[in-house]
Formats: structure tokens, C-alpha cells, sequence
């Protein structure tokens, strides 16, 4: 019995190896199958990726890592097709269709235990990305309006990216327009750089183009347009290069950006036109009455003597400021104790952000996508197109919030981390724009230049001269209301980022009234964790003056705009050492295309990498590079419309090869050249009772063309119209020579008189030609202190005219003042209270055409 029991068991034990043995071979023969069909490219696309469970780890300075979030909703990102060529990658999971309604950055997977260490073993791939430019409407404020979407979101997409890779992105352009993609900080070739005319061709409408370069680098960058205007309408979006072998953390990506209801064209033709509507909207008129108001009165005559607008620290007026495209955001899945990487973008137009965080420090760990020895601020402000990698902790069970205020303090956006009771970061109040007015008639010389600050160290952001401005630093000003100090604990009072009045709960628990009490981060305070230093070769130093002229809105180096400037040439295996002078009352980020410089911050062989450096009023900044690539590359200003006003230059390698991207370069290049010589238009046009004044300009960079009229309503009032061609001259354009046609006819009345007499005869005692004027003038306008237009002309009957005029002197807020008297004994003034960016309500005295009232109409 033992033995047929045993016999019986050896038997079972055989056919199971038996069946074993057969599953193998059926396995194979599946194997062989599959290598013989033809091999396709998989189109996978990303939400969440596949997590991993990671073993136990010790030492590893307390931080938590990610939370499991295999069960969380998958990202949702729209029609992005993400394309893996299956021999540069290992098998991917099905990872379903990819909807880009939502930028939120994918959360990482966390296990329950402290880990260890991560495996990251995925060779090098090609990775596929298709973006589709295209036009839609966007409501931000209750009003539809224009935008350009990517993949149907503002911003863009997120791309992904693993050192190593090779990007393989088709952009496809939709829109019946032209367009280009910049890959801003990327190192890549030249003519997949993306300035149009300059690097690479145009991406005609209805076409697409292929983006295809090596990831060399690792950290946060982005990508915008550069074709005209369209950042503004909302074409950009976040860039993420990981390290091959990177730790994961918890991280949240943050692309902040602002927005303006009014056309991108529109904004810029404005600013083009010194209109004051902007600092209307934003309540930064300082006009004499709120001058004497405040004690500021010869605060604001000494800013005019200097031939000075009134303060400001930004340009445009904006409806909203947006994070990830919405006023705000809630990220919930972060708990107590979390260390959340913030991948910080600042993609607006032009517009500096105050980062604070309402649960405490920031951790400042990388600029501009290269990692920094960490360091602890209470605050930064980011310059337009900088990135920085902050780390925040969680401090409790609550939501706390990211704010990204405004450098003009008109509003902000809101990221909130956690959940809970809100938490709210400290409210920034309005600046002192009087304080300031005052430092820059301080700093300012009559002829327009900067006085030089002996004993300061105005480099690396060391000196913020803006300081006085701020109230949190300074103190509050008296008579408003506020003391110097806010007794009001617990409860700040502000606009919010919709015009309402919100109530700021001070639980945050920062007291901001002193100046000790904040670390504010400056560029001397970043150190490279590893030696930056350059190579041997000969060093090219160059010097750059930033120039500019504010009344007009133009912007230089070294007095020329782009188009007025030549190509500046350098060879390969030269090191460029630029030093910056900033000779304006403006910010400027001055970005360089495709290198990497080292800022040369005091920390010596340890400088930072950068490729913005943000250059403050009468701040001097050394850059350095070493010229590794070739081609053409573009170093600009990146507030938009400093760029598109001319404040730039190209590098040029010498001996580069031709770029393919263009058979004729000359014309190519002729055409990148053109934005800063565009014409602007502008018109003002009043509709009195005694008739019409009114004025059509069309002007650039240096050249003006206009029509100016006075037209009554009878011939006795008479009619007049005088058009003129002229070129502004210097640095400061104060000086405008001209030539041009004056036609009038005034039905002369021998016993009428005015002020001055009879007006038979001019001051200087030459025949009026009033009664039938039809010639040719020539002269010379000039702009005294005060900002008065002295105005000496002859025309073609050899009659001298002499002139004085000032339009537009701020009474209050929204009146304005304007007065004009000649040597012809004409002479007229009026008063102009501003409704709205296009209407007014008029009332003038003219010496010809008597008094009238109406309306004024301003385009």
C-alpha cells in the first residue's frame, strides 16, 4: 500500500512539471509572435504616473516624502499627445487620453514608510509633445474677450522632461496669423532657439513645425511666444527638466502671468502716447491736488522742473493677475509637516510679483532653473520671465496661502496649500508714491541722467531704492487715516484682485511694521553649490548704458534701439563680460537667448547662473558667459513692450555656418528689426461750442508726423490747420526739429483786440498773414524744465513765431489743464475732466474762437 501511495505521488509531481514545462513553451511561442509583427510607435499619454512603494530609509533629515496618490483623480490636460518611440524607452502603462483643462502638477507617490532610496532606471528617450495654437475667448472679469489658448488652456500645458531626453515637440498654429515659441533658458541649438527672423522661421498660419533638441539641463523653465504681442494674450506655459536620478518631493508648478481686457495692441499704442489713463485706473495720478493734500507740493514741482512724469513702478494697469490661469488656486492634498517644492514661473508681460507665504519662510533653492545653497527669506520679489524653486513647510492641519502681489500693489494671486481654516499672507499696502517722486528727484540730474550714490553699493539688488515706498518698511503716512505704525492688529483692509474691499484676517502673525523684522531676498545672497568659473580665453568686455525715455516710451542701450543698432560680434572660445549701467527710473530683466551667465554677485568662484538678471535704477550688474555655441542670439529686455520699444541687442558668432532656417538672411534679419520702428497713432479731437480743436499724430521710435486744427465756427473765429514732419533728437528726445504746411484764414476784423492789442501785427512788429496763411514753416521744438514745449518757427513769408504750450497738468486725479501763448498774440487755455479711457468733458477759451464747452474725444 506504502509503495503504490508513493508511486502515485511521483506521478502527481511529474505531470505537475509537466504542465510547468508546457506553459513555458506556449509562453515562448507568444514571445516569437510578437518579434515578427512590425514594429509601431506607441501613442501614450501621461495623467498620473505609475507609482512606487518605497522601502524604509534612515537619515534622511525629516523630510516627508509624497502621500500614495494612485487612487486621486488623474490630471486632466486635454488633446496633448505625448509620443514614445518604443526603442529609446522602456514599455509604458496605458495612461489614457490626456485633457489640458488643468496644469496642476502631478503629485508623486508616497509610501507609509521613510524612504530609502530611489531607482530611477529609464534610459534616454525621444518624448513627443503636439501643441495647438489657437484662437479663443477667455472671461476673467464678466467680459469676453480675445485670447490665444495652447491645447485649449492658458497657460499651456506643463512639458515634461528627463535630463537626457531629446524633445520632439510639433507645434501646430491654428490661427490665421503667424506665431513662434521661445524655449526660454533652454540650452539648445540656434535654430531651434524660436525668435522669429532671427533663429527660426515664422510658423506660418495653418502649419506646423518641429521642435527637436537634446534636454542638456535639469530645473524650471517655460516657454512663451515671440511674435509680436501674443505672450500678452496668454501663449505660454511651464517646462519642468527632472534629474536623471532624482529624489521626488512633494511640488506644485505655478506659472503666474497678468491680464489686461484691453487688446495687447492697444496697451502698447497707449503707453506709446504718455496717456495717463493707467494711473488713473491704478490711483497713481499724483496730481497737485493730492500733492498739496499730502504735503508733496514741492515734491511734485521739483519732479515737473526735471522734466519728470509722475511716479510709478509699473507700466500697464491689468485686470487680473492670474496663477495657473485662475485668480486662484487650492491645492488640499498637503498635510502638517509637508515639504512642498513651489516651481515659481513668472510668465507675465510685465509685471513683478512680492512672493509671501503665510505659513512662514521660504526656502529659495534655485533661480532661473540652477540650483542655489538654500537660503531662508520672508519674501522676493521675481523679476518678469525669472523662475525660482522655493520650498515651503506645512505648518499645521490649515490652508495656508501663497501670495504673488503685484510690484505696483493693484492686486494679486493666491495659491492655497492644505486644507483647513484659511490662513492669509500679510496684505502688501499701496505704495508712497510721494516718498518716491522724491528719491527719484534725488537721483536725477536736470539733463535726465542718474546722480552717481557715493558709499552705496548699487549692484546685485543690495540698494532698493523703492524701499521709501514701501509702508510695511517705512511706515505708514499720516493724515489718511493710518498711523505710522498700523495699531489695527489682526485686520488689514485692501483691494482685492476684483476691486472689492476684503477683510485680511493677520493670523499669519507677521508683524510687517519694521524694517528688521523681513528678509527680503536680494541677488547677493545666491551662491552656486558648485564652482561656475569660466575657462581660459581671451576676454570681450562690453558696456551697456540702459537708456530710455519715458514721456515717449522708448527704450535703448547705449541710446540706440534695436533696429539703430548693429550686430555685436564674438568668437567662439571667448569669454563676454557685459557690464550694466541702468540710467533709467525703471526695472529692467534683461534676458539672454541660449547661455547661461554667471552673475558676479561677491561669492566669487561660487556665482550663481542666470540667464534674467533683474537691473534696478542706478544699479551696475557684471555679467559673464563663455561663447560655446554659434549663430545668432537675442539678449533683450523681457517686460514686453520695453522689448518691443527696442531695448535689446543681438550676439552674433562670427564664422558661423548659414542658418537653413533662412535662404535670405539680409531680409530675414531686416524684418526682425521692424518692431520698434512700427508707428503709433493717436488722435484727440474736442467738439465745443465755438468749434473744433483737435490733433491726429502718427510717430515711432524718432520720427513724428501730425495734423493739428483749430476750426470755428464761423470765418470771423477762423480756421486753421498746421501739419508736421519732424525727428526727435538726444538721448532724452527733448528736441524735435520739424518742417511742414500751414494753411489759415481768419476773416480780420481792424477794431477787434485781445489781451495783447490789435493782432494786425505779431510781437515782433511784422505784418500778420492770419488772414490768408499758405505756406511752408520750418522750426525747432524744445522741452523746458516744467515740461513746457517752447516752440521757435519761420515760415515761408519770413514770419518768426515763438510758442509756449503744456497739455495735459494734472489738477486732480481726472482734470487736466492746458494753456498756449505765441508771439502772434494768440493764446488759449482750457480745462479737460477725464469720464473714460475715450470721453472727456471740455471747456477752453480761445483767443480767436472765443469761449465753448463739450466734450473731448481721445483714441
Amino acid at each position: 500500500m506504502k509503495k503504490i501511495i508513493l508511486i502515485a505521488f511521483l506521478f502527481s509531481l511529474y505531470s505537475l512539471a509537466l504542465a510547468q514545462d508546457m506553459k513555458g513553451m506556449d509562453m515562448s511561442k507568444k514571445e516569437n509572435k510578437a518579434k515578427i509583427q512590425p514594429e509601431k510607435k506607441s501613442k501614450v499619454v501621461a495623467t498620473t504616473p505609475k507609482t512606487h512603494k518605497i522601502p524604509a530609509a534612515k537619515n534622511m533629515d525629516g523630510m516627508k516624502m509624497p502621500e500614495d496618490t494612485s487612487k486621486e483623480k488623474p490630471m486632466d490636460m486635454g488633446n496633448m499627445n505625448i509620443t514614445v518611440d518604443k526603442k529609446d524607452t522602456m514599455p509604458m502603462n496605458n495612461m489614457g487620453n490626456m485633457d489640458v483643462k488643468n496644469t496642476d502638477n502631478i503629485p508623486m507617490g508616497e509610501s507609509k514608510e521613510k524612504p530609502t532610496e530611489i531607482i530611477v532606471n529609464v534610459p534616454p528617450k525621444i518624448v513627443r509633445y503636439d501643441l495647438y495654437v489657437a484662437d479663443t475667448t477667455v472671461n476673467y472679469t464678466g467680459k469676453r474677450r480675445h485670447a490665444i489658448a495652447i491645447n485649449g488652456q492658458i497657460p499651456g500645458p506643463t512639458l515634461y522632461f528627463t535630463e537626457g531626453d531629446t524633445a520632439a515637440i510639433y507645434v501646430h498654429n491654428t490661427m490665421n496669423e503667424e506665431t513662434m515659441i521661445h524655449w526660454h533658458g533652454v540650452i539648445l541649438p540656434n535654430r531651434d532657439d524660436g525668435v522669429p527672423y532671427l533663429t527660426t522661421q515664422a510658423i506660418k498660419a495653418k502649419t506646423t513645425h518641429l521642435f527637436k533638441f537634446p534636454i542638456v539641463q535639469n530645473g524650471t523653465y517655460w516657454y512663451h511666444s515671440h511674435t509680436g504681442l501674443q505672450e500678452q494674450s496668454g501663449m505660454y506655459g511651464a517646462l519642468v527638466f527632472r534629474k536623471r536620478n532624482e529624489t521626488p518631493m512633494k511640488e506644485y508648478t505655478m506659472v503666474l502671468s497678468d491680464w489686461t481686457n484691453e487688446k495687447p495692441s492697444e496697451v502698447n499704442r497707449r503707453l506709446h502716447n504718455a496717456t495717463d489713463w493707467y494711473a488713473i485706473r491704478k490711483g497713481t495720478t499724483q496730481s497737485y491736488a493730492e500733492a498739496i493734500r499730502t504735503g508733496h507740493l514741492k515734491t511734485k514741482l521739483t519732479n515737473e522742473w526735471k522734466r519728470m512724469l509722475a511716479m510709478d513702478v509699473s507700466d500697464v494697469a491689468y485686470d487680473r493677475f492670474l496663477v495657473n490661469g485662475e485668480p486662484e488656486r487650492e491645492q488640499p492634498q498637503f498635510k502638517a509637516g509637508d515639504k512642498v517644492r513651489l516651481r515659481v514661473i513668472n510668465g507675465s508681460s510685465s509685471t513683478y510679483f512680492w512672493l509671501q507665504f503665510a505659513g512662514g519662510k521660504l526656502t529659495v533653492v534655485a533661480n532661473d532653473g540652477q540650483e542655489v545653497v538654500p537660503v531662508d527669506v520672508d519674501r522676493l520679489i521675481v523679476g518678469v520671465s525669472e523662475t525660482y524653486d522655493v520650498i515651503v513647510t506645512i505648518p499645521e492641519n490649515m490652508s495656508y496661502e501663497f501670495r504673488a502681489t503685484s510690484e505696483d500693489r493693484t492686486g494679486y494671486s493666491s495659491l492655497w496649500l492644505g486644507s483647513g481654516m484659511k490662513m492669509p499672507a500679510p496684505t502688501l499696502r499701496h505704495l508712497k508714491y510721494f516718498a518716491g517722486m522724491k528719491m527719484m528727484n534725488d537721483m536725477m540730474k536736470m539733463n535726465g541722467d542718474m546722480k552717481p550714490m557715493e558709499g552705496m553699493d548699487m549692484s546685485n539688488q543690495a540698494m532698493d531704492m523703492n524701499t521709501v515706498m514701501y509702508p510695511e518698511i517705512t511706515g505708514y503716512e499720516e493724515g489718511k487715516g493710518k498711523s505710522k505704525k498700523d495699531k489695527i492688529q489682526g485686520m488689514d483692509i485692501n483691494s482685492d484682485t476684483t476691486g472689492s474691499i476684503v477683510k485680511t484676517d493677520g493670523m499669519a502673525g507677521m508683524d510687517m511694521s519694521s524694517s528688521s523684522d523681513i528678509v527680503t531676498l536680494n541677488y547677493g545672497m545666491l551662491r552656486s553649490p558648485v564652482k561656475t568659473t569660466l575657462g581660459d580665453g581671451p576676454t570681450k568686455v562690453l558696456h551697456f548704458n540702459l537708456t530710455g525715455n519715458m514721456n515717449r516710451y522708448v527704450w535703448s542701450i547705449n541710446n540706440k534701439t534695436i533696429s539703430e543698432s548693429d550686430k555685436i560680434l564674438i568668437k567662439k572660445g571667448e569669454n563676454v563680460k557685459i557690464i550694466l549701467y541702468n540710467n533709467t527710473m525703471m526695472r529692467h530683466p534683461m534676458h539672454l537667448h541660449g547661455h547661461f551667465f554667471r552673475v558676479l554677485n561677491g561669492q566669487g568662484e561660487y556665482a550663481p547662473l542666470k540667464t534674467v538678471v533683474d537691473i534696478m535704477p542706478m544699479e551696475t550688474d557684471t555679467l559673464e558667459f563663455a561663447a560655446t555655441e554659434s549663430g545668432d542670439w537675442f539678449f533683450h529686455c523681457h517686460i514686453l513692450y520695453h522689448m518691443m520699444s527696442g531695448m535689446g541687442r543681438v550676439f552674433s558668432y562670427e564664422n558661423s555656418p548659414a542658418n537653413p532656417e533662412f535662404p535670405d538672411p539680409a531680409a530675414a534679419y531686416r524684418r526682425f528689426k521692424r518692431d520698434d520702428k512700427m508707428p503709433h497713432s493717436m488722435a484727440k479731437v474736442g467738439l465745443e461750442s465755438n468749434g473744433s480743436d483737435g490733433l491726429a499724430m502718427l510717430a515711432n521710435t524718432r520720427w513724428q508726423a501730425s495734423t493739428m486744427w483749430h476750426l470755428g465756427l464761423n470765418d470771423k473765429m477762423g480756421y486753421e490747420s498746421e501739419t508736421m514732419v519732424g525727428r526727435y533728437l538726444g538721448r532724452m528726445q527733448w528736441w524735435f526739429p520739424y518742417i511742414g504746411y500751414d494753411y489759415q484764414y481768419k476773416k480780420y476784423n481792424p477794431k477787434e483786440n485781445n489781451i495783447f492789442g490789435s493782432d494786425a501785427k505779431n510781437m515782433f512788429g511784422q505784418v500778420s498773414n492770419k488772414d490768408h496763411r499758405n505756406t511752408v514753416v520750418a522750426g525747432i521744438a524744445y522741452t523746458l524744465p516744467m515740461l513746457i514745449i517752447a516752440d521757435a518757427r519761420i515760415d515761408g513769408n519770413g514770419k518768426f513765431r515763438f510758442q509756449l504750450s503744456r497739455e495735459d497738468i494734472s489738477v486732480t486725479p481726472r482734470l487736466r489743464f492746458n494753456f498756449m501763448i505765441n508771439t502772434d498774440k494768440e493764446y488759449a487755455a482750457g480745462l479737460r475732466y477725464i469720464l473714460t479711457k475715450y470721453l472727456s468733458l471740455s471747456s477752453h477759451y480761445d483767443s480767436d474762437m472765443g469761449l465753448g464747452a463739450g466734450i473731448t474725444i481721445t483714441y
